[in-house]
């Protein structure tokens, strides 16, 4: 019994010396966890500030690319101002120039206008007397135009064409209109047919008498030009189609 005892005695020394490694090696596996788990936070602190850096660095390129882009589109720009700027120095510069131009201009062309002007007012007077007061009243239009502060030279300049293109255009139409007729003492109402510059004919509204303008005086024609004189009339008004017209014309004297 005695050694039975002993033998209890001796197994359970023997489970105390195996246990104490057990319980040494887990003090040793507990701090190399916790050294463990110190070195991946410690990591991951330092891979944390690792990322920061790189985005840090990341947004400087970003910044430093954009005020590149920044810098050469300033540049760009300012070079387009500094072209603009030279262009617009040689813009007024040609403006003084062209200033300068107008005032000589408009000296030297207002009495060229005025000719124009007296020189018109003796051709209609010389001319064939169709329309006299059209005529005349377009004349004292561009005299009193002349006069007026308010209307630019240009303007001017372009309403006196505008009447010598008017004459001109009188030399290649033919026309009817009605008006008055004086001979001698006795004005009456009659119709009247221009062929261009070269004749001026008149019917009375009865159709019963012709006459055509020659020597600076109206001449009384042949009844037998009345029914020319009368298709002549509605040609002129587009009544009938173009058509060929037997007429007399002004005298070799007067064409001269």
């Amino acid at each position: 019994m005695q050694k039975s005892k002993w033998n209890h005695q001796f197994s359970m020394a023997m489970v105390i010396v195996l246990l104490l490694p057990l319980t040494a090696s887990s003090g040793t596996l507990e701090k190399a966890v916790d050294t463990q788990v110190k070195t991946d936070v410690a990591a991951q602190k330092s891979q944390q500030k690792v990322d920061s850096l790189s985005n840090e660095k990341k947004s400087m390129i970003a910044t430093y690319r954009e005020t590149l882009r920044q810098t050469a589109s300033l540049r760009s720009y300012n070079d387009q101002l500094e072209k603009l700027v030279t262009s617009q120095k040689k813009e007024l510069s040609s403006m003084d120039e062209q200033l300068l131009n107008i005032e000589n201009t408009q000296r030297d062309i207002v009495p060229l206008m005025l000719k124009m002007i007296d020189t018109m007012v003796q051709f209609v007077k010389l001319d064939i007397p169709f329309l006299p007061e059209e005529r005349e009243q377009r004349v004292v239009q561009l005299q009193t135009l002349m006069e007026r502060a308010d209307v630019t030279i240009a303007e001017k300049y372009r309403r006196i064409l505008e009447a010598y293109q008017v004459e001109t255009e009188y030399g290649r139409t033919i026309e009817a209109y009605r008006g008055d007729l004086t001979m001698g003492e006795i004005t009456r109402t009659v119709d009247f047919l221009r062929i261009g510059r070269v004749s001026l004919y008149y019917l009375t509204l009865d159709g019963l008498e012709a006459g055509i303008w020659n020597n600076n005086q109206w001449q009384r024609l042949d009844d037998s030009y009345r029914q020319s004189i009368e298709q002549g009339l509605k040609v002129a008004k587009k009544q009938l189609p173009p058509d060929l017209l037997v007429l007399p014309m002004q005298t070799a004297e007067v064409a001269q």
